[in-house]
């Protein structure tokens, strides 16, 4: 049927190129009525195409209209889903277009330009407003430009007045040209608000910053490390001539000079190192730390490893700059009133002091005081640290100072004691008091009353240990780690999830994979068999930077690692601590024996 419709269309559009006879001057109505002068018009082809169009005809008179219909409907849908196909690129085209004009108005950044021109047209008007005002004033002062009258006679001395008026008016002019620039940044003008664009995150950018910041800390660190070397008497010499000399300024109230002749020659030292001459003066040798060539490209797995690396060290930079602030920030809103008191007690004295003594004295006391503390008493409490416990006053005040992280622990350990020890009295009923109230599976404190147990019940039943065992103050609940045995080849044995303890003589390991209390996964390990302990680095990706440590024993080929500890450090200090005790201990009692 299509075929068809195609052939007629085709027919119709080759008729309408022939010459219509009924329009011709030439013919007549009978010559138009006549079929046999058509006929020699149209060419075999156009024959065969009726005769096939007739055909067609018939066959779809058999078949019926139902056929045509549907004929008309399919081509009306094609016609639709053309139409409809046109639409979506017109939209899509008119979308890309819209995009691109945005985009070249980004770049060509109109809006900007005409701020910029009104801006500059203002400025404009304004000063040819000034310079009109200018010149309005000039010519109702000037005599020349005012109303002519009739010439008069020229009184006497105005060629003078003439040459007053124009001096005055060049003076002017060379004042304002002199001057005018700067009275103009005088104006006042609305501030523009500047937005920073921000850079995205990039590996390589990221470890750039990191070695910057260490390069710009590199000269305070240096001269923080040349204090401590004066005050620790590293070089004695030095040390005895820096103390001769402050002291010496100090007794003839020169301290302020001083310091101010050392920032000098610092500065003078420093224009002659940029000079290029080669000047190199440290109390304590610098050490040239090796520089890594950066890398231009990186895998995948060292650029993750680059960004982790990096990560953990603003981690720590961070949580130590956040332990000041809170460590301040409490200092001053009597968290610890104990402490805070020596401080209000300390001001309260420096007020009254400086209120009495004239300021000539007071500076005398401040700078003998400090010189002797800095290059006497901290050489003292650094060599005896048992007197800086017990008598160095800012050291006392800083180190007991809490973070708000250590508040929070203090208070949870206190919220968790206080509902143990209701529990305790409530499962002892009317049995008797705390002390024969103490549970099955719990061992207790005889000291403190304290009681130990781990979640699977008492800690020396767990462990099959002594009652006397018990965990040592600063891992009461344990450092969570995972323990990896490289001597076994299971994937159950090869690593097993827990919780580390460390005790008086031993290391335990309770697995909180081990099933219905048994012990039998558990790992227990005397401090006097352990061979050696290390830090030691599993894998960037576990928790805790994969920070883990390393201890290897007689009964093991590979050393055990108990790895993904987020308190590695705190817990290898403790771990090594009770180690050398304990072996001190044993290499003192065995000679005895």
């Amino acid at each position: 049927m299509l075929r068809r419709l195609d052939r007629i269309r085709f027919r119709s559009q080759r008729r309408d190129d022939f010459l219509d006879l009924a329009d011709s001057p030439n013919t007549s109505d009978t010559e138009c009525t006549e079929e046999v002068m058509v006929k020699p018009h149209l060419s075999s082809r156009d024959s065969e195409e009726l005769r096939e169009v007739e055909g067609e005809q018939q066959g779809d008179s058999q078949a019926g209209p139902g056929s045509f219909s549907a004929a008309l409907q399919d081509d009306s849908r094609t016609d639709l889903n053309e139409v409809k196909g046109h639409l979506e690129i017109a939209l899509l085209e008119k979308h890309f277009l819209n995009e691109e004009l945005r985009k070249v108005k980004e770049e060509s950044n109109v809006d900007a330009l005409k701020q910029e021109l009104e801006k500059e047209r203002c400025k404009r008007m304004e000063l040819e407003q000034k310079i009109n005002d200018v010149l309005r004033s000039r010519l109702e002062d000037s005599p020349c430009l005012t109303p002519k009258a009739p010439p008069l006679p020229p009184p006497p001395g105005s060629g003078t007045d003439k040459q007053k008026d124009t001096l005055s008016n060049s003076f002017l002019k060379w004042l304002y040209d002199r001057f005018g620039v700067y009275i103009e940044d005088f104006r006042f003008q609305p501030e523009e608000p500047t937005v920073e664009t921000e850079e995205p995150l990039s590996a390589k950018r990221l470890t750039e910053n990191m070695r910057r910041l260490k390069r710009g800390f590199k000269p305070v660190t240096n001269f923080k490390r040349n204090l401590t070397a004066l005050s620790s008497w590293y070089s004695v010499y030095t040390s005895a001539i820096a103390f001769i000399v402050y002291m010496y300024a100090a007794w003839h109230g020169w301290a302020i000079p001083m310091f101010l002749f050392l920032a000098i020659l610092r500065l003078s030292l420093n224009y002659l190192i940029a000079r290029g001459w080669r000047i190199q003066w440290s109390i304590v040798p610098e050490i040239s730390e090796p520089v890594e060539p950066p890398k231009e490209d990186l895998t995948v797995s060292e650029k993750f490893q680059l960004v982790l690396d990096v990560a953990q060290k603003a981690q720590n930079l961070f949580g130590r700059m956040a332990n000041i602030l809170e460590k301040i920030k409490n200092l001053f809103m009597w968290v610890q009133p104990e402490l805070t008191q020596k401080l209000y007690v300390g001001l309260w004295l420096a007020f009254v002091s400086s209120c009495l003594l004239p300021y000539k004295l007071l500076g005398f006391i401040i700078a003998v005081y400090a010189g002797i503390k800095f290059f006497i008493i901290d050489f003292i409490f650094k060599s005896c640290p048992k007197l800086r416990q017990r008598f160095d006053t800012p050291y006392i005040i800083w180190t007991n100072l809490p973070t708000d992280l250590q508040l929070k622990e203090r208070s949870s350990t206190t919220l968790n004691r206080r509902l143990s020890e209701c529990e305790q009295v409530t499962s002892a009923g009317g049995r008797g008091n705390l002390s024969t109230a103490a549970p099955t599976g719990v061992s207790r404190d005889e000291d403190g009353g304290r009681y130990y147990s781990t979640k699977r019940g008492a800690f020396h039943e767990v462990f099959s240990l002594p009652e006397s065992e018990r965990p040592l103050t600063m891992c009461e609940n344990g450092w969570r780690c995972c323990l990896i045995n490289r001597d076994r080849k299971t994937p159950t044995d090869y690593i097993r999830n827990g919780v580390l303890y460390v005790t008086e003589n031993h290391l335990c390991f309770e697995s909180s994979s081990s099933r219905s209390g048994s012990t039998k996964r558990n790992k227990v390990i005397k401090l006097l068999d352990i061979k050696d302990i290390q830090k030691y680095k599993v894998l960037s990706v576990l928790p805790g930077s994969g920070m883990g440590i390393s201890i290897a024993t007689p009964s093991t080929q590979k050393p055990m690692v108990f790895g993904a500890m987020m308190h590695r450090d705190e817990a290898f200090d403790a771990i090594n601590t009770q180690y050398n005790k304990i072996l001190s201990m044993s290499t003192a009692t065995s000679p005895e024996t």
